[in-house]
Protein backbone atom coordinates (compact mmCIF):
# COMPACT_ATOMS: atom_id res chain seq x y z
CA UNK A 1 0.00 0.00 0.00
CA UNK A 2 2.75 2.66 1.17
CA UNK A 3 4.32 1.69 -2.48
CA UNK A 4 1.36 2.50 -4.06
CA UNK A 5 0.60 5.89 -2.37
CA UNK A 6 4.20 6.81 -2.96
CA UNK A 7 3.81 5.95 -7.00
CA UNK A 8 0.63 8.01 -6.88
CA UNK A 9 2.06 11.05 -5.21
CA UNK A 10 5.12 11.12 -7.28
CA UNK A 11 2.66 10.93 -10.40
CA UNK A 12 0.71 14.01 -8.81
CA UNK A 13 3.86 16.19 -8.59
CA UNK A 14 4.72 15.04 -11.91
CA UNK A 15 1.59 16.47 -13.31
CA UNK A 16 1.76 19.36 -11.10
CA UNK A 17 5.14 20.36 -12.35
CA UNK A 18 4.24 19.51 -15.92
CA UNK A 19 0.96 22.11 -15.27
CA UNK A 20 3.01 24.51 -13.96
CA UNK A 21 6.18 24.48 -16.39
CA UNK A 22 7.03 27.99 -17.84
CA UNK A 23 5.06 28.13 -21.40
CA UNK A 24 6.06 30.68 -24.09
CA UNK A 25 3.45 32.41 -26.22
CA UNK A 26 4.96 34.67 -28.75
CA UNK A 27 2.23 37.58 -30.11
CA UNK A 28 2.84 39.83 -32.85
CA UNK A 29 0.60 42.44 -34.78
CA UNK A 30 1.21 44.69 -37.69
CA UNK A 31 0.96 47.82 -36.14
CA UNK A 32 -0.44 49.37 -32.94
CA UNK A 33 -4.50 50.57 -32.78
CA UNK A 34 -6.80 50.33 -30.06
CA UNK A 35 -8.70 47.14 -31.79
CA UNK A 36 -5.35 45.07 -31.98
CA UNK A 37 -4.30 46.10 -28.97
CA UNK A 38 -7.73 45.02 -27.40
CA UNK A 39 -6.84 41.91 -29.10
CA UNK A 40 -3.38 41.45 -27.67
CA UNK A 41 -4.94 42.43 -23.81
CA UNK A 42 -7.59 39.75 -23.97
CA UNK A 43 -5.03 36.93 -25.41
CA UNK A 44 -3.02 37.61 -21.94
CA UNK A 45 -5.75 38.45 -19.57
CA UNK A 46 -7.76 34.87 -21.11
CA UNK A 47 -4.09 33.15 -20.74
CA UNK A 48 -4.69 34.30 -17.03
CA UNK A 49 -7.72 33.09 -16.32
CA UNK A 50 -6.95 29.96 -17.82
CA UNK A 51 -4.22 29.68 -15.47
CA UNK A 52 -1.12 30.82 -17.49
CA UNK A 53 0.05 33.73 -15.73
CA UNK A 54 2.99 36.07 -16.76
CA UNK A 55 6.15 36.12 -14.06
CA UNK A 56 4.74 32.51 -13.12
CA UNK A 57 4.43 29.64 -15.55
CA UNK A 58 4.01 32.07 -18.98
CA UNK A 59 6.72 33.90 -20.87
CA UNK A 60 4.53 36.78 -23.06
CA UNK A 61 6.38 38.46 -25.50
CA UNK A 62 4.91 41.08 -27.43
CA UNK A 63 5.92 42.93 -30.84
CA UNK A 64 4.42 45.34 -33.65
CA UNK A 65 5.72 45.40 -37.11
CA UNK A 66 4.61 49.49 -37.03
CA UNK A 67 3.20 48.97 -40.43
CA UNK A 68 6.12 47.39 -42.14
CA UNK A 69 5.51 44.07 -44.14
CA UNK A 70 9.72 43.68 -44.04
CA UNK A 71 9.43 43.92 -40.25
CA UNK A 72 6.48 41.67 -39.66
CA UNK A 73 8.78 38.80 -41.62
CA UNK A 74 11.31 39.59 -39.53
CA UNK A 75 9.59 39.31 -36.39
CA UNK A 76 8.10 35.88 -37.68
CA UNK A 77 11.67 34.46 -38.04
CA UNK A 78 13.46 35.92 -34.93
CA UNK A 79 9.61 34.09 -32.78
CA UNK A 80 10.80 31.12 -34.19
CA UNK A 81 14.21 31.23 -33.67
CA UNK A 82 12.91 31.16 -30.35
CA UNK A 83 10.45 28.12 -30.54
CA UNK A 84 7.59 29.22 -28.41
CA UNK A 85 5.10 26.79 -27.60
CA UNK A 86 2.28 28.56 -29.92
CA UNK A 87 2.96 32.01 -31.72
CA UNK A 88 -0.49 34.11 -31.84
CA UNK A 89 -0.21 36.54 -35.07
CA UNK A 90 -3.06 39.67 -34.82
CA UNK A 91 -4.12 40.81 -38.24
CA UNK A 92 -3.67 39.27 -41.90
CA UNK A 93 -0.15 40.43 -43.05
CA UNK A 94 1.70 39.45 -39.74
CA UNK A 95 -0.41 35.76 -40.26
CA UNK A 96 0.67 35.23 -43.40
CA UNK A 97 4.14 36.33 -42.30
CA UNK A 98 4.24 34.02 -39.26
CA UNK A 99 2.75 31.39 -41.49
CA UNK A 100 5.70 31.69 -44.42
CA UNK A 101 8.63 31.08 -41.36
CA UNK A 102 7.24 28.39 -39.79
CA UNK A 103 5.32 24.76 -40.51
CA UNK A 104 5.95 22.92 -37.50
CA UNK A 105 5.29 25.86 -34.43
CA UNK A 106 1.40 26.10 -33.97
CA UNK A 107 -0.18 29.41 -35.17
CA UNK A 108 -3.06 30.87 -33.75
CA UNK A 109 -4.08 33.92 -35.69
CA UNK A 110 -6.46 36.76 -34.60
CA UNK A 111 -8.36 39.49 -36.12
CA UNK A 112 -8.18 37.92 -39.61
CA UNK A 113 -11.24 38.62 -42.00
CA UNK A 114 -11.03 36.20 -44.44
CA UNK A 115 -8.12 32.88 -43.41
CA UNK A 116 -9.11 30.80 -46.73
CA UNK A 117 -8.53 33.69 -48.93
CA UNK A 118 -5.41 34.61 -47.35
CA UNK A 119 -3.81 31.18 -47.91
CA UNK A 120 -3.41 30.34 -43.54
CA UNK A 121 -5.61 27.88 -43.94
CA UNK A 122 -7.20 24.77 -45.94
CA UNK A 123 -10.81 25.38 -44.84
CA UNK A 124 -12.56 26.94 -41.89
CA UNK A 125 -13.80 23.66 -40.86
CA UNK A 126 -10.64 21.75 -41.37
CA UNK A 127 -7.78 23.92 -41.34
CA UNK A 128 -4.93 21.26 -41.87
CA UNK A 129 -1.01 22.14 -41.31
CA UNK A 130 -0.08 23.64 -38.46
CA UNK A 131 -2.24 27.43 -38.82
CA UNK A 132 -5.59 27.89 -36.84
CA UNK A 133 -7.78 31.12 -34.98
CA UNK A 134 -10.23 33.20 -34.99
CA UNK A 135 -11.74 35.24 -37.70
CA UNK A 136 -13.18 38.73 -37.21
CA UNK A 137 -15.30 38.65 -40.47
CA UNK A 138 -17.12 42.38 -40.33
CA UNK A 139 -20.88 42.18 -40.22
CA UNK A 140 -21.21 43.46 -43.58
CA UNK A 141 -24.42 44.31 -44.72
CA UNK A 142 -25.52 45.38 -41.19
CA UNK A 143 -22.59 48.07 -42.09
CA UNK A 144 -24.48 49.29 -45.03
CA UNK A 145 -28.03 49.46 -43.50
CA UNK A 146 -26.55 51.62 -40.94
CA UNK A 147 -25.05 54.34 -43.41
CA UNK A 148 -28.31 54.35 -45.01
CA UNK A 149 -30.11 55.38 -41.88
CA UNK A 150 -27.66 57.49 -40.47
CA UNK A 151 -27.45 58.94 -44.04
CA UNK A 152 -31.27 58.24 -45.75
CA UNK A 153 -30.21 60.11 -49.44
CA UNK A 154 -26.96 58.23 -49.59
CA UNK A 155 -26.09 57.30 -52.90
CA UNK A 156 -23.01 56.73 -52.75
CA UNK A 157 -19.50 55.55 -50.48
CA UNK A 158 -16.44 55.92 -50.24
CA UNK A 159 -14.61 52.75 -49.25
CA UNK A 160 -10.94 54.16 -47.87
CA UNK A 161 -8.37 51.05 -48.35
CA UNK A 162 -5.22 49.33 -48.74
CA UNK A 163 -5.44 47.31 -51.57
CA UNK A 164 -2.44 45.47 -49.97
CA UNK A 165 -4.23 43.97 -47.53
CA UNK A 166 -6.07 41.10 -48.29
CA UNK A 167 -8.50 40.98 -45.41
CA UNK A 168 -9.31 44.68 -47.05
CA UNK A 169 -9.99 43.30 -50.58
CA UNK A 170 -11.90 40.54 -48.90
CA UNK A 171 -14.04 43.42 -47.40
CA UNK A 172 -14.09 45.80 -50.35
CA UNK A 173 -15.77 42.69 -52.85
CA UNK A 174 -18.49 42.00 -49.73
CA UNK A 175 -18.77 45.70 -49.34
CA UNK A 176 -19.85 46.28 -52.81
CA UNK A 177 -22.26 43.21 -53.47
CA UNK A 178 -23.96 44.39 -49.99
CA UNK A 179 -24.20 48.09 -51.14
CA UNK A 180 -25.21 47.21 -54.44
CA UNK A 181 -28.01 44.87 -53.21
CA UNK A 182 -29.40 47.83 -51.09
CA UNK A 183 -29.55 50.44 -53.73
CA UNK A 184 -25.89 52.56 -53.48
CA UNK A 185 -23.03 52.77 -54.91
CA UNK A 186 -19.29 52.11 -54.47
CA UNK A 187 -16.58 54.83 -54.54
CA UNK A 188 -12.93 53.01 -54.05
CA UNK A 189 -10.37 55.73 -52.30
CA UNK A 190 -7.19 53.49 -52.53
CA UNK A 191 -3.99 54.22 -49.84
CA UNK A 192 -1.05 52.25 -50.06
CA UNK A 193 0.79 53.59 -46.60
CA UNK A 194 -0.36 55.41 -43.75
CA UNK A 195 0.61 58.85 -45.70
CA UNK A 196 -1.70 58.62 -48.51
CA UNK A 197 -4.85 57.93 -46.39
CA UNK A 198 -5.84 61.55 -46.45
CA UNK A 199 -5.53 62.06 -50.10
CA UNK A 200 -7.08 58.69 -50.46
CA UNK A 201 -10.24 60.75 -48.44
CA UNK A 202 -9.50 63.73 -50.40
CA UNK A 203 -10.25 61.69 -53.31
CA UNK A 204 -14.17 60.73 -52.57
CA UNK A 205 -14.97 63.84 -51.62
CA UNK A 206 -17.78 65.41 -54.12
CA UNK A 207 -18.56 62.08 -55.29
CA UNK A 208 -19.96 60.45 -52.28
CA UNK A 209 -22.36 61.11 -49.44
CA UNK A 210 -20.96 59.14 -46.83
CA UNK A 211 -17.53 57.39 -46.20
CA UNK A 212 -16.21 54.23 -44.83
CA UNK A 213 -13.41 52.24 -43.08
CA UNK A 214 -13.02 48.91 -43.16
CA UNK A 215 -10.94 47.09 -40.79
CA UNK A 216 -7.87 47.79 -42.28
CA UNK A 217 -4.88 47.92 -40.36
CA UNK A 218 -3.14 50.77 -42.76
CA UNK A 219 -5.85 53.11 -42.70
CA UNK A 220 -7.30 52.84 -39.02
CA UNK A 221 -3.48 53.58 -38.08
CA UNK A 222 -4.00 56.83 -39.50
CA UNK A 223 -7.68 56.92 -38.79
CA UNK A 224 -7.14 60.97 -37.22
CA UNK A 225 -6.78 61.91 -40.77
CA UNK A 226 -9.24 60.30 -42.17
CA UNK A 227 -11.76 61.80 -39.32
CA UNK A 228 -10.50 65.34 -40.42
CA UNK A 229 -11.27 65.06 -43.90
CA UNK A 230 -14.72 64.31 -42.79
CA UNK A 231 -15.22 66.81 -40.66
CA UNK A 232 -14.58 69.56 -42.72
CA UNK A 233 -15.99 68.62 -45.72
CA UNK A 234 -19.56 67.40 -43.46
CA UNK A 235 -18.81 63.62 -44.78
CA UNK A 236 -20.27 60.96 -42.11
CA UNK A 237 -17.45 58.52 -41.58
CA UNK A 238 -18.89 55.13 -40.18
CA UNK A 239 -16.00 52.05 -39.56
CA UNK A 240 -15.79 48.41 -39.53
CA UNK A 241 -14.47 48.52 -36.19
CA UNK A 242 -16.01 49.93 -33.01
CA UNK A 243 -12.44 50.83 -30.93
CA UNK A 244 -12.41 53.60 -34.12
CA UNK A 245 -15.80 55.16 -32.82
CA UNK A 246 -14.33 55.71 -29.51
CA UNK A 247 -11.21 57.69 -31.91
CA UNK A 248 -13.91 59.98 -33.54
CA UNK A 249 -15.54 57.53 -36.28
CA UNK A 250 -19.57 58.16 -36.05
CA UNK A 251 -20.83 55.13 -35.57
CA UNK A 252 -20.29 51.13 -36.19
CA UNK A 253 -21.52 47.53 -36.01
CA UNK A 254 -18.94 45.80 -34.61
CA UNK A 255 -16.82 43.28 -32.51
CA UNK A 256 -15.48 44.21 -28.56
CA UNK A 257 -11.76 43.07 -29.41
CA UNK A 258 -11.05 42.57 -26.20
CA UNK A 259 -13.41 39.58 -26.10
CA UNK A 260 -11.93 38.82 -29.53
CA UNK A 261 -8.37 38.23 -27.95
CA UNK A 262 -9.77 36.22 -25.23
CA UNK A 263 -11.99 33.98 -27.63
CA UNK A 264 -8.29 33.93 -29.18
CA UNK A 265 -6.77 32.78 -25.85
CA UNK A 266 -9.34 30.07 -25.70
CA UNK A 267 -8.42 28.42 -28.69
CA UNK A 268 -4.43 28.90 -27.59
CA UNK A 269 -4.93 27.14 -23.89
CA UNK A 270 -6.55 23.86 -26.19
CA UNK A 271 -2.89 24.02 -28.20
CA UNK A 272 -1.06 24.47 -24.78
CA UNK A 273 -3.22 21.06 -23.04
CA UNK A 274 -2.22 19.10 -26.57
CA UNK A 275 -4.39 19.60 -29.15
CA UNK A 276 -3.44 19.88 -33.01
CA UNK A 277 -4.34 23.13 -34.57
CA UNK A 278 -4.94 21.36 -37.91
CA UNK A 279 -8.11 19.70 -36.19
CA UNK A 280 -9.69 22.92 -34.37
CA UNK A 281 -11.73 25.01 -36.98
CA UNK A 282 -11.24 28.70 -37.64
CA UNK A 283 -13.67 30.43 -34.98
CA UNK A 284 -15.42 33.64 -35.60
CA UNK A 285 -16.08 36.20 -33.47
CA UNK A 286 -19.23 36.02 -31.55
CA UNK A 287 -21.43 39.34 -30.54
CA UNK A 288 -22.15 42.42 -32.57
CA UNK A 289 -22.66 45.56 -30.77
CA UNK A 290 -23.81 49.33 -31.67
CA UNK A 291 -21.61 52.26 -30.73
CA UNK A 292 -22.15 55.90 -31.88
CA UNK A 293 -20.56 58.85 -31.14
CA UNK A 294 -22.57 61.92 -30.79
CA UNK A 295 -19.84 64.60 -31.02
CA UNK A 296 -18.78 62.99 -34.36
CA UNK A 297 -22.33 63.68 -35.45
CA UNK A 298 -21.95 67.55 -34.37
CA UNK A 299 -18.59 67.68 -36.12
CA UNK A 300 -19.91 65.44 -39.36
CA UNK A 301 -23.26 67.45 -39.84
CA UNK A 302 -25.29 64.73 -38.51
CA UNK A 303 -28.11 64.54 -36.78
CA UNK A 304 -28.57 60.77 -35.10
CA UNK A 305 -31.86 59.63 -35.50
CA UNK A 306 -33.51 58.74 -31.91
CA UNK A 307 -33.66 54.39 -33.00
CA UNK A 308 -30.02 54.41 -33.57
CA UNK A 309 -29.67 55.77 -29.91
CA UNK A 310 -32.46 53.88 -28.42
CA UNK A 311 -30.71 50.58 -29.63
CA UNK A 312 -26.91 51.28 -28.92
CA UNK A 313 -24.88 49.64 -26.74
CA UNK A 314 -22.78 52.95 -26.11
CA UNK A 315 -23.13 56.54 -26.45
CA UNK A 316 -20.15 58.51 -26.25
CA UNK A 317 -20.91 61.87 -25.73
Amino acid sequence: MRKILLLAAASLALSTAAYAQTVKVSVTAIVEHPALDAVRDGVRDGLGEAGYKEGENLEFTYESAQGNTATAAQIAREFVGNNPNVIVPISTPSAQAVAAATREIPIVFSAVTDPVAAGLVKSNDEPGANVTGVSDLSPIADHVALIKELVPDVKSIGFVYNPGEANSVVLLNLFKEAAEAQGVSVVEAPANKSADVQAAARSAVGKVQALYVPTDNTIVSALESLIRVAEENDIPLISGDTDSVERGALASVGFNYYEVGKETAEVVVRILKGEEPAKIPVTFASGTNLVVNRKAAEGMGVELPQAVIDRASKVIE
